[in-house]
């Protein structure tokens, strides 16, 4: 049996010269982190603390509109969730369907950019960002002349008597969810194609060779292999279009008003800010509590 070494304590000088590395090294990442961290600081940690502090605000008495006192009552988060559940459950359920509809849009079109493109992919994803060079507003503006009643989308779906002669699509729970879908499909495009473009063609070449059809090598092969993309993409249509405010404005009407509607009728319009602030906050809750139990139920606890 080959002699075993006997353990030398290390070069005092090398044990010195360790820290003094590892130091430099934790004063570059900090240095690097500062302008993130100030950031986060001023543009994210104070104004949460700030519209914390005014949620459990109430009037201050003097019938000044918009001076309130700070008196720590808690009851406004009932008092707003019970006053608008309506509009929370409206908010989810728009979120949820723009979500599935941009997932069944988004899952071929980024298929075909990341497996069938070609010479053309770099084409297909500019046009997947193209619309982000047009304003957000606009954009939706536009949705409310192609669902007009005499534009060329109700024209022929009347004709194909899908719809009533009478119908109206504009200022509708419809026009609302196809504003949302459209406005936040790249959002759902983008980290599905990244993920599906990681993916080694050798295992889907692999899953043919053992028998399976298109089909069947997409739902056993490829779907898995592109969950993180699925995940992130779903994350980031539905976070923001569940706050979303201008889709339900310019395309729906008073019976399709979104939860952010009444945030930003709150603040800017009837000047009732503890409950504008409680509303947000318990949005904001909401979503970290539907993210949380989504991420751990599609088995990508890394994310949270």
């Amino acid at each position: 049996m080959a002699a075993i070494a006997p353990h030398t304590p290390a070069d005092p000088a090398d044990a010195e010269e360790l820290p003094r590395a590892t130091g430099k090294q934790l004063r570059t990442v900090l240095l690097l982190l500062l302008p993130g961290l100030l950031w986060l600081a001023i543009f994210f940690v104070v104004p949460i603390f700030t519209l914390a502090g005014t949620s459990t605000q109430t009037p201050s008495g003097s019938g000044i509109p918009g001076e309130f006192v700070q008196t720590f009552h808690l009851a406004n988060y009932w008092d707003a969730f019970s006053d608008y559940k309506a509009h929370f459950a409206r908010s989810f359920l728009y979120s949820f369907l723009a979500t599935v509809l941009c997932l069944a849009i988004g899952y071929p079109l980024a298929y075909l950019i990341a497996f069938r493109a070609g010479r053309a992919r770099n084409l297909l994803l500019v046009l997947v960002v193209a619309p982000f060079f047009c304003s957000f507003v606009l954009r939706t503006l536009a949705w409310r002349q192609i669902l007009a009643d005499d534009g060329w989308v109700v024209s022929s779906l009347k004709w194909l008597h899908l719809i009533p002669q009478d119908a109206t699509v504009t200022a509708s729970a419809v026009a609302v969810v196809a504003g949302i879908t459209y406005n936040y499909l790249p959002f759902m495009v983008l980290p599905l194609y990244s993920s599906l473009e990681r993916i080694d063609p050798r295992l889907i070449e692999a899953g043919g060779d053992l028998y399976g059809n298109g089909l069947t090598v997409l739902r056993r092969v490829t779907f898995p292999l592109s969950m993180p993309g699925v995940v992130a993409g779903t994350l980031l249509t539905f976070i923001p279009a569940s706050g979303d405010y201008v889709n339900a404005s310019l395309l729906g009407n008073t019976r399709t008003t979104m939860i952010g509607n009444v945030v930003e009728s709150r603040f800017f319009r009837i000047v009732d800010y503890p409950t504008a602030a409680a509303l947000s906050f318990i949005l904001m809750a909401i979503i970290l509590v539907l993210v949380v139990f989504y991420v751990r139920r599609a088995g990508t606890e890394e994310l949270v």
